[in-house]
C-alpha cells in the first residue's frame, strides 16, 4: 500500500476564505498536530531522514494557493511536510541562448510505503483470518476493509485503533465492498457484497446501525457515501440503482429511511460522487443543494437532494469503450474571481470538466469548460488541488496534469503495486452474479475503493511495496541533475511551480527560504564542476566543460541578486583551475554588456582586463569598459591600456566619465587623421573609421549626448558646447610648424568628410534658441568655414555647393540671424557656370541645383542666373528658372536641347497634358511645341501624344503598313501597346481582334478593361478566354452580345431575316467557345456551359404560338438541333433529355412539342451507336486476322532446296566431329552462319540482323532496292523467316532468331492504316446498308476525310447511370 504525491501540505484554516486578504493569510505552517514549540528552520533543514517515519495525515483546506493566483498566500511546497526536509528548485535560464529551456518540474510525486499499515494487514490476514483488503477510505484516520468482512482502523501514526466487524459476520455479510467515513471522523460506513450496510462509532468501536432493506437483496454495495449532512447518505448497488439513506434518532431509537433515486431499469449506475465543502466553504451557495453526481453507462446525471429532489444537468458521454470505467470527481476552484464546484468526469480518454455556479436569482447553471485529451484508457480521476489532477490508466501508469495548461508533469508506473481492483463486487459473485452484462464488463477494470485522495495526498490500495520516500529538489540533487534542481527551485522562488503546496504564504519568507536553497545548490554545483573536470585531454575540452556550467552560476546568482556570492565564495572556488577562472571571467561579457553587471570588485576588474589582454580580446576590453561603473575602474591603469592599444571609445569614456575632460580624446582622434588629409595621401580603413567616432563625437558633446552611449550631466552641458566650439575654431594646433595653414581643426574635418560635417553643424544649429553666445559661436564659425573654403582652391565644386547648400538652409530659415555676404553667392555662382575647364559637368549642374531647392535662388538674380545657365548648358538650372515663372513652353526646349534628358520629353508633354494644375494656355503652348517638333518617322513614336492631338495626326502614323513598317523590331513596353489597343477601339474596332491574337505583349487585366470601356464585346470575350475565365466569356457572348431571336414579326420582313442571321452568328461563336474550352473541363463545368447555351435558344420558342410565327419558329428548332448535336458530344444524352423535360413549358404532358427533339436525339444516339459497334466488330476482325497470319507465318516450317551453303557451295555438314550454325530463309536458300555474316551481316541493338544473300544479290541486279531482302517469293504471298539451326554431330537444336521475334511489330504495321481507312470509306458510302462482313478493300477518293490520319471520331459519351 503505497501514498503520494508530493503535493501534501499544511495550511493554517481560516475562518473564513476572503479573495481580498488571501496576502494577509495566518502564516503558521501546520494546523495538525498542535504543537507548542515551533520548530527552527536549522531542525527542519538538519532532521535526518527516516524511512520508517510516521505516517502523518495533514488536515488542510480545499482551496490552495493555486486555486486564487499565482501570488497567493498557501504557495509551492519543497517538500512533503513527513520529511521536513525544505529544497529549492530555479528554473534554468541560459543568458545568451535566444531561446528560453522547458519548464522542469522534478520529481513530482513522492512515494511513500506505509509499512506499519502493510505490517499490520499481513499480521491480521495470518493471525487473525481478516482476509485481503478489498476497499479503502481516508479522513484524519485510514480505515481498511477486508475480503472476510472485517474493517481495520488506523490512527495517524500508523497504529491500529479499531478492529470492527468480526469473521463470523464476514460469513454473513461478505466482503467489505465500500467504505465512508463522514466529514468530522465520527461514523464510518460499510457497504457489504451481499448487500448490507453498517455505521460504526469511530470514538469507541459500537456498531450503531445495520441496514439490511435499503435497497433490493441480491445485489451489491458498490458505493457507500456520506454528505455534508452527517444525517443524509447515498448508495449504489449492483443494479445499477441510487438510494438516498436519511439516519434517524428518535426517543433513543436509531432508524434509516431509503429513498430510491435513481432506479437501474433506466440505466445502470456504476459510480457516485457527492459534493463536499470544506469548513470555510459551508455557506456557499451551492451547499445548501446537497449537489450529487452520479454516473451511468451512457450519461452523467447531477442532481440536488435538497430542498427537494431536482435533476440539475444530464451531459451524454457520446462514443466510448463499453470496458471504460466511467469516473466522477468534485473540487472548489477560482474562476473569474469567484469560487464554484468543478465537476470532473470522464470515461475513456476525455475528461470533461463543468462549473457549476448559481446567479443572483438563485438559479444553478452548468457550464462546460475545456476538456481535457489523453491517448490512454483512464480507471481513476482524483484531484489533488484546484489545478492538478491524478489520472490513472488502465496500464497502471500514474499521470500528474496541470488542469489550466493540460501540461503533463509526470509519469509515475505503479504496476508493481498491485492495485486491487472491485470486480468481484462489480460481477455481484457473494449474490449469484445477477448483474448485466455492460455492468460486469465495466466491473473487469473497477478500483473505485482503492483510490483515495484526502488534503492533497492520495492512498492507494495494492498488495505490493513500492519505493522509498523521495523530495524533489533532493530527488534531483541526489541524481546530480544540479541544472534541474536549481531550475526548480527558482519556480518556487518566483511562485510559478505546478503541482505543489505548503510554502510560506507570505513571498518575502517563501523568497527567503528558497534562496538560501538556491545558495546552497549553487556552491555544490560549482564543487562538482571543479570535480567533475577533465584531467587529461585537450584544452579545448576543459573549456566547453566550463562553459556548459559557469554561466549558469553566473545567471543564477544575478537572478537572486547575490553578486557577493557570485564574485566571493564561487570565484574563489574557480579561480584555482585557470581554465574555469578564464571561462569565468568571459562569461561576464554578455552580462556587462547588458547591464545586468556594472561594478566588478577591484580584483575581478583587475583580472578580467588582463585575461583579455593576454588574449589579444581588446574589442571586448572596450565594450566592457564604457558599460562599467567609473568608480570600480583603475584610472591610470584602464588609460594607460587605451592609448596603447587605440581602444578610442574606452578612452573618450574614461575621460569624460571619469575626469570631465571632453577636449583631450578629440586632439588625439585629429592625430590620427590629420596628417595624411594635410599630406593628400588616402585614409586607411582604420583611419576612416576613427575619422567617423570623431564627427559622431562632435556630434554628441554638441547635442548634449555622452559618447558612446548615454547622456551628459544636464550642469555640463553648456560648458562641453563651450569648449568644443571654442576648440574647433581654434588658429593653429599646440606646437604647430609654421606651414600649418589656419583653422587647422575646420580644415581637417572638412577634407575628410564635408557633407557630413555640415550636416553635424546643421543638427547642433537646430538647438540654438536664444542663447546668445551660442549665436556668436554660429556666425563665427560660419564666417571661417567660407573663409576656408572660398579663398582657397583645393576644395572640390562638390564641397564648395555643400557648404553653400549648407548656408542657403540656414539663410532660409524664419529665425535665421546668420548673415553671409551676397558677392559670396555670386562668386560660387561663377565657379559653378563659368569654369577654367569643362569637367565635372554634371556635379556642377546638381550642385548648383542642390542649391536653388534649397532656398538659395533668392539670393541670386534670376536674369543673371539664367544666363549664365544656358551658357553653362545647365538645362537643369533652366528648367527650375522656367517653372517658377509658368514659362513650360520653354521647358520643352530644354528637353530638347538636354542630351542627358532628351528621351523624356515625351513622359514631360504626357504630364503636362494630363496632370491636373496647369492652365489651359499652359497646355496649350506645349502642345503646340510639341506639334511643332515631331516628325513622324516609323513605329518608335509614341502613342502618347497622338492621344492628345486631337486627331490631328494620320493614323497611319501609329500603325504604318507592312512595306513602310522598318525591319529592326522596337521592344516597346506593354503600355504602349494597351494604348495602342485604345486608339484601336477608337477608331479601328474591327481590326482590335486580328491585333490581340497576333501580339501578346499587352497585359490582360488591362486590356480586358479597354475592350469593356469601348464596347467590344468579341474582343473581350477573346481576352477572357485567352486568360482562363471561360465562364466570363461566355456569358459575355452570350449576355452581352444577346442571342435575343425575333419572336412577333411579319413572315419576310428584312429585318426579321437580319436579326435571325445575327443569332446564327453570335450562336457559331459560342458553339465555338464551349467546343474549344470543352476539353479542359469536368462534367460539372461543362453542364455550367452548355445547358445555359441551350435554354437561351429554348425559352424563345415558348412565345411562339400564332401561326404567323412557323418560319421563326422552323428556324429556332434548326439552331436548337444544332446545340443539342455540338452538346451531346460532351454531355451525357440522359441528362440532356433530363434538363428538357424539367423544363416548365415541356412539363405539361404535351408529348408532341418535344417530339421532334427527342426523336432527333435519339436519330443521332442510334446512328452514333451503330458506328461505334461496326467500327469495333472491324477492328477486331482485323486484329483476329492479323494475329491468325503471324501465328502461321512464325510456325511454318522452313524447306531448304538445296543441302550445300550457297557462298561456299560445301554441305551444310562439313564435319563428322564439329558443329557448324546454319541460317536456312523462307526462299529456300541456305548459308553457313559465318560465311553469310562474311557477306550481307549487319549488326543492331542486341542481335544480328539476317538477309538472304543470294536474293538481295540478284533484286539488286534486277533494281531493287537497296534495302531489300528476299521477304517474298515470286508467288509466294507471306512474309519470309529464317531458322537459324546449329548441326551437331549427332542432333541439331532450333530457335527463332531476331527477324521472327520482330514479325508481330511488322504484321501489326503492315494491315493497320490502309485496311481500316477502307472500311470506314467503303461504310460511308454504302450508309451502313452493307453488312461488315461483305465489305472488300476499295481505293477510296481522295477527298475522303477518312484517309486523314489525324480523323477521329466523335462519340458521345455513354449514359450516366444513377445509384
Amino acid at each position: 500500500m503505497s501514498e503520494s504525491p508530493d503535493s501534501r501540505s499544511l495550511v493554517s484554516a481560516s475562518s473564513q476564505l476572503n479573495l481580498a486578504d488571501v496576502e494577509a493569510i495566518d502564516d503558521k505552517e501546520f494546523d495538525i498536530p498542535q504543537v507548542d514549540t515551533p520548530p527552527t528552520l536549522e531542525s527542519i533543514l538538519n532532521e535526518p531522514e527516516d524511512e520508517d517515519e510516521a505516517f502523518v495525515l495533514e488536515d488542510t483546506c480545499l482551496l490552495g494557493a493555486e486555486n486564487i493566483d499565482a501570488h497567493s498566500c498557501e504557495t509551492l511546497s519543497l517538500g512533503s511536510s513527513d520529511s521536513g526536509d525544505r529544497s529549492h528548485h530555479k528554473r534554468r535560464r541560459r543568458p545568451l541562448e535566444p531561446a528560453a529551456a522547458a519548464a522542469v518540474h522534478g520529481s513530482v510525486l513522492r512515494h511513500n510505503v506505509l509499512k506499519g499499515i502493510s505490517a499490520q494487514m499481513a499480521s491480521a490476514a495470518d493471525k487473525v483470518d481478516a482476509g485481503l483488503p478489498t476497499a479503502l477510505t481516508v479522513s484524519s484516520v485510514i480505515a481498511v476493509g477486508t475480503s472476510h468482512g472485517l474493517a481495520l482502523v488506523f490512527d495517524t501514526n500508523q497504529a491500529l485503533r479499531l478492529c470492527l466487524g468480526s469473521v463470523a459476520e464476514g460469513v454473513e455479510y461478505g466482503a467489505v465492498s465500500a467504505l465512508s467515513i463522514n466529514h468530522d471522523c465520527t461514523r464510518l460506513l460499510c457497504g457489504f457484497a451481499k448487500g448490507q450496510i453498517t455505521m460504526w462509532d469511530l470514538a469507541n468501536g459500537k456498531l450503531l446501525r445495520t441496514i439490511t432493506d435499503a435497497h433490493p437483496p441480491g445485489t451489491a454495495i458498490l458505493h457507500v457515501k456520506f454528505t455534508d449532512d452527517p444525517t443524509l447518505a447515498v448508495c449504489n448497488d449492483s443494479g445499477g440503482s441510487v438510494f438516498e439513506l436519511t439516519f434517524r434518532r428518535v426517543m433513543g431509537l436509531r432508524s434509516c429511511d431509503s429513498r430510491c433515486l435513481f432506479s437501474g431499469s433506466k440505466g445502470e449506475v456504476c459510480c457516485v460522487e457527492p459534493l463536499h465543502a470544506s469548513t470555510q466553504l459551508r455557506d456557499h451557495p451551492i451547499t445548501q443543494h446537497a449537489l450529487l453526481a452520479m454516473a451511468s453507462l451512457t450519461k452523467i446525471l447531477v442532481i440536488g437532494l435538497k430542498p427537494s429532489l431536482k435533476v440539475w444537468m444530464t451531459f451524454p458521454y457520446g462514443k466510448s469503450d463499453p470496458a471504460s470505467v466511467p469516473q466522477l470527481a468534485w473540487q472548489f476552484v477560482v474562476a473569474h474571481k469567484m469560487v464554484n464546484p468543478m465537476l470532473a468526469f470522464c470515461r475513456g480518454d476525455t475528461v470533461h470538466f463543468l462549473l457549476v455556479k448559481k446567479d443572483e436569482s438563485g438559479v444553478i447553471h452548468v457550464i462546460k469548460q475545456r476538456q481535457l485529451h489523453l491517448n490512454c484508457d483512464l480507471i481513476s480521476l482524483t484531484w489533488i488541488n484546484s489545478r492538478t489532477l491524478l489520472l490513472l490508466d488502465s496500464s497502471e501508469r500514474l499521470h500528474v496534469l496541470d488542469r489550466p495548461s493540460q501540461e503533463e508533469l509526470e509519469t509515475v508506473d505503479l504496476s508493481e503495486v498491485q492495485l486491487v481492483y472491485n470486480s468481484s463486487h462489480f460481477k455481484s459473485l457473494a449474490t449469484g452474479g445477477n448483474v448485466s452484462q455492460a455492468l460486469a464488463l465495466v466491473g473487469e477494470k473497477a478500483c473505485y475503493q482503492s483510490v483515495c485522495c484526502y488534503s492533497g495526498q492520495v492512498v492507494f490500495l495494492g498488495t505490493k511495496v513500492k519505493t522509498k520516500p523521495r523530495v524533489r529538489v533532493e530527488h534531483l540533487l541526489k541524481q546530480e541533475k544540479f541544472v534541474e534542481a536549481l531550475s526548480l527551485a527558482w519556480s518556487f522562488h518566483e511562485g510559478t511551480a505546478k503541482a505543489v503546496v505548503g510554502l510560506y504564504g507570505d513571498p518575502a519568507k517563501r523568497k527567503s527560504v528558497v534562496a538560501d536553497k538556491m545558495v546552497e545548490i549553487l556552491l555544490l554545483y560549482a564543487d562538482r564542476s571543479l570535480k567533475k573536470c577533465p584531467e587529461q585531454g585537450r584544452i579545448q575540452v576543459m573549456e566547453q566543460h566550463f562553459q556548459d556550467m559557469v554561466p549558469i552560476m553566473v545567471d543564477y546568482c544575478l537572478l537572486l541578486h547575490r553578486t557577493d556570492l557570485l564574485f566571493g565564495q564561487i570565484y574563489s572556488r574557480l579561480v584555482e583551475n585557470s581554465v574555469a577562472k578564464g571561462v569565468f571571467l568571459e562569461s561576464l561579457e554578455p552580462y556587462i554588456l547588458s547591464e545586468r553587471i556594472g561594478c566588478l570588485t577591484a580584483p575581478i576588474m583587475r583580472d578580467l582586463l588582463s585575461h583579455f589582454q593576454e588574449n589579444g580580446m581588446m574589442d571586448s576590453v572596450e565594450n566592457c569598459l564604457v558599460h562599467m561603473d567609473i568608480t570600480s575602474l583603475d584610472i591610470q591603469q584602464v588609460v594607460q591600456m587605451c592609448w596603447e592599444h587605440q581602444l578610442y571609445d574606452a578612452m573618450i569614456y574614461v575621460f569624460n566619465s571619469g575626469m570631465n575632460d571632453y577636449i583631450s580624446p578629440m586632439e588625439k582622434l585629429f592625430q590620427v587623421i590629420g596628417p595624411p588629409l594635410r599630406e593628400g595621401r588616402p585614409l586607411t580603413d582604420e583611419q576612416v573609421v576613427m575619422g567617423n567616432k570623431l564627427l559622431v563625437y562632435i556630434s554628441c558633446s554638441l547635442a548634449g549626448r555622452a559618447y558612446p552611449l548615454g547622456d551628459i550631466p544636464e550642469d555640463l552641458v553648456p560648458l562641453v558646447k563651450n569648449q568644443v566650439f571654442e576648440f574647433l575654431i581654434r588658429l593653429h594646433t599646440p606646437e604647430a610648424p609654421e606651414e600649418e595653414e589656419v583653422y587647422p581643426y575646420i580644415h581637417t574635418l572638412l577634407h575628410f568628410d564635408t557633407r557630413e560635417f555640415l550636416n553635424v553643424l546643421a543638427l547642433t544649429f537646430e538647438d540654438f534658441k536664444n542663447d546668445k553666445q551660442a549665436l556668436e559661436y554660429q556666425q563665427r564659425i560660419v564666417d571661417i568655414l567660407l573663409k576656408v573654403m572660398v579663398e582657397t582652391s583645393d576644395f572640390t565644386p562638390s564641397q564648395v555647393g555643400c557648404l553653400f547648400t549648407f548656408l542657403a538652409r540656414q539663410l532660409a530659415k524664419p529665425d535665421n540671424t546668420l548673415f553671409v555676404n551676397r558677392k559670396l553667392f555670386d562668386q560660387v555662382l561663377e565657379f559653378l557656370c563659368s569654369p577654367d575647364d569643362d569637367s565635372r559637368h554634371t556635379e556642377r549642374q546638381q550642385v548648383l541645383l542642390e542649391l536653388l531647392q534649397v532656398g538659395g535662388v533668392i539670393q541670386f538674380d534670376e536674369g543673371r542666373l539664367l544666363s549664365l545657365a544656358e551658357k553653362a548648358e545647365f538645362y537643369q538650372i533652366c528648367e527650375f528658372v522656367y517653372e517658377k515663372k509658368h514659362l513650360y513652353d520653354k521647358i520643352f526646349f530644354c528637353y530638347l536641347k538636354d542630351p542627358m534628358r532628351r528621351e523624356e520629353i515625351f513622359n514631360y508633354v504626357h504630364n503636362m497634358l494630363s496632370m491636373p494644375g496647369y492652365r489651359p494656355q499652359e497646355r496649350h503652348s506645349v502642345r503646340e511645341k510639341a506639334l511643332e517638333h515631331i516628325q513622324v518617322t516609323h513605329l518608335g513614336i509614341s502613342d502618347t501624344h497622338i492621344t492628345h492631338c486631337d486627331g490631328r495626326l494620320p493614323r497611319s502614323c501609329v500603325l504604318p503598313s507592312e512595306a513602310t513598317r522598318p525591319q529592326v523590331s522596337l521592344r516597346l513596353g506593354p503600355g504602349v501597346h494597351e494604348c495602342h489597343v485604345d486608339l484601336l477601339c477608337r477608331f479601328s474596332p474591327q481590326k482590335v481582334i486580328d491585333f490581340l491574337k497576333a501580339s501578346k505583349d499587352y497585359r490582360l487585366e488591362e486590356a480586358v478593361q479597354i475592350t469593356r470601356q469601348h464596347a467590344l464585346h468579341a474582343a473581350t470575350a477573346y481576352l477572357l478566354e485567352r486568360k482562363g475565365d471561360v465562364l466570363g466569356a461566355f456569358q459575355v457572348l452570350l449576355q452581352v452580345r444577346g442571342i435575343k431571336p425575333p419572336t412577333s414579326c411579319p413572315s419576310g420582313d428584312p429585318q426579321k431575316e437580319g436579326r435571325l442571321q445575327r443569332v446564327e452568328e453570335v450562336l457559331q461563336e459560342v458553339i465555338a467557345l464551349c467546343h474549344r474550352s470543352s476539353q479542359g473541363l469536368d462534367q460539372q463545368q461543362r453542364e455550367a456551359l452548355w445547358f445555359p447555351l441551350l435554354e437561351a435558344m429554348m425559352s424563345p420558342q415558348k412565345l411562339l404560338r400564332s401561326t404567323s410565327s412557323h418560319h421563326i419558329s422552323t428556324a429556332l428548332k434548326e439552331l436548337t438541333m444544332q446545340v443539342l448535336n455540338s452538346m451531346s458530344s460532351f454531355i451525357s444524352l440522359p441528362a440532356i433529355v433530363q434538363r428538357i423535360l424539367q423544363d416548365p413549358v415541356y412539363g405539361k404532358g404535351k408529348l408532341a412539342e418535344i417530339q421532334g427533339l427527342i426523336l432527333g436525339m435519339l436519330e443521332t444516339f442510334t446512328y452514333e451507336q451503330t458506328l461505334l459497334e461496326t467500327t469495333t466488330n472491324l477492328l477486331n476482325q482485323d486484329l483476329h486476322w492479323s494475329l491468325s497470319h503471324l501465328r502461321s507465318a512464325v510456325s511454318r516450317a522452313l524447306h531448304p532446296r538445296f543441302d550445300h551453303c550457297n557462298i561456299c557451295l560445301q554441305q551444310y555438314k562439313r564435319r563428322q566431329e564439329g558443329a557448324d550454325e546454319i541460317v536456312v530463309f523462307s526462299c529456300g536458300h541456305l548459308y553457313h552462319c559465318q560465311c553469310l555474316q562474311s557477306k550481307c551481316c549487319t549488326q543492331l541493338e542486341w542481335t544480328l540482323a539476317w538477309s538472304c544473300y543470294k536474293c538481295t544479290s540478284s533484286q539488286g541486279r534486277r533494281g531493287a532496292g537497296p534495302g531489300r531482302a528476299c521477304d517474298e517469293e515470286p508467288g509466294r504471298g507471306r512474309s519470309s523467316s529464317l531458322a537459324q539451326v546449329r548441326v551437331g554431330a549427332c542432333q541439331g537444336i532450333y530457335k527463332l532468331d531476331a527477324q521472327q521475334r520482330q514479325s508481330w511489330d511488322q504484321l501489326r504495321c503492315m494491315y493497320r492504316g490502309p485496311s481500316r481507312l477502307t472500311i470506314l470509306a467503303e461504310l460511308s458510302r454504302s450508309h451502313g446498308n452493307e453488312k461488315a462482313g461483305q465489305l472488300h478493300p476499295a481505293p477510296a477518293r481522295s477527298t475522303s476525310i477518312f484517309h486523314s490520319e489525324n480523323f477521329q471520331l466523335r462519340l458521345s459519351p455513354p449514359p450516366l447511370v444513377e445509384e
